[in-house]
This record gives C-alpha cells, sequence and structure tokens, in this order.
C-alpha cells in the first residue's frame, strides 16, 4: 500500500503572490500531454489492473476529466463574487459510474484535453487582478483566490498523476516512448 498522504488529508498553504498565476496556467495546460505520456505503451490488461479496491490507471486518468466541469464551475463561482464556492461530491460517484475502464483510452485522454483547453483558455483571458479574486472553500473551510484554485487543480492533477507512475511500478511496467 501507499504511503502518500490521501487527497482528502492534505492541507495547503496558499500564501504566494497572485503573479505566479501564469505559471499555474502552463501547469494545467501541460497535464493531459503528460497523462497521454504516462498511459502511452501501456498493456491494455494492465490499464485496467487495480490494487485491492483502488482505481485503475484508466480510471485515475478518467477521474481527472470527471472533475473539470467543478474546476470550471469553482472559476464561475469566484469570478461572479458568490462566497461559497460549489462543493464537490466527494463519494466520487461520477468516476465511479463512469466505467472508464470500457472507455478507449484516447477518448479519455482526449475528452479531458478538450474541457482542460477550455478552462486554459478562459483562464488566459482574464486579467491579472481577476486572480486575486476570492471565495470560500467548502470542504477546506479557507479563502481560495483564483490562483489558488489554479494551484489546488493542479496539485489534483498531480496527485492522480503520482498514482498512475506508482501503479506502472507496482504493475512493473516498462514502457519504451
Amino acid at each position: 500500500m501507499s504511503a502518500r498522504v490521501p487527497w482528502f488529508s492534505r492541507r495547503f498553504n496558499f500564501d504566494f503572490p497572485v503573479g505566479y498565476y501564469a505559471d499555474l496556467i502552463e501547469r494545467l495546460r501541460g497535464t493531459p500531454v503528460r497523462v497521454e505520456a504516462l498511459l502511452r505503451g501501456i498493456p491494455a490488461d494492465v490499464l485496467l489492473r487495480r490494487e485491492g479496491n483502488t482505481w485503475s490507471i484508466k480510471e485515475n486518468a478518467g477521474h481527472l476529466g470527471d472533475l473539470e466541469p467543478l474546476g470550471a464551475g469553482r472559476v464561475d463561482d469566484i469570478l461572479k463574487g458568490i462566497s461559497l464556492m460549489r462543493a464537490a461530491e466527494l463519494t466520487n460517484r461520477k468516476t465511479h459510474e463512469a466505467n472508464h475502464n470500457d472507455t478507449p483510452t484516447a477518448q479519455l485522454v482526449g475528452a479531458f484535453a478538450l474541457q482542460r483547453q477550455v478552462l486554459v483558455g478562459r483562464l488566459e483571458s482574464l486579467d491579472a487582478e481577476a486572480f486575486a479574486k476570492s471565495s470560500l472553500h467548502p470542504r477546506l473551510k479557507t479563502g481560495m483566490r483564483l490562483v489558488d484554485l489554479c494551484l489546488f487543480i493542479a496539485d489534483h492533477d498531480d496527485y492522480h498523476l503520482a498514482r498512475i507512475s506508482e501503479l506502472r511500478r507496482l504493475f512493473n511496467v516498462i514502457c519504451v516512448q
């Protein structure tokens, strides 16, 4: 079993300058490419394999796409000045019901890439002042600026990319790229 800190146990420190927003947009832009690279060359049966009752590699990748509407909605909430941003559905029902293991890998990655492209385009259209606007995060019970939300999404991406890498190692996947 992993020694990684579970996502819901993580704490965040949002004390960095708003001016980091451009760097964070680049992290967000790069996630679909990183997902595709991590999944490339993995045998189909390994993409579906689970460690115990945890998600497979494909389910971790599909989960990122499942959460894109939440991230986009939270951007809307912050920009509209809503004091409490929308909450996540904490049981991840959408991912559990999506049957990502039966979806072609290229379709999973492509759908996520398109959604992320829309989010990145939206963020790039904003002026610097927009990234200082904030709303209360419902689970963390802390104010989150738009720039903080960008970090939060990018960190969540990395959490699942690290899990995919962990599963690759666990299942002895050596891919020639």
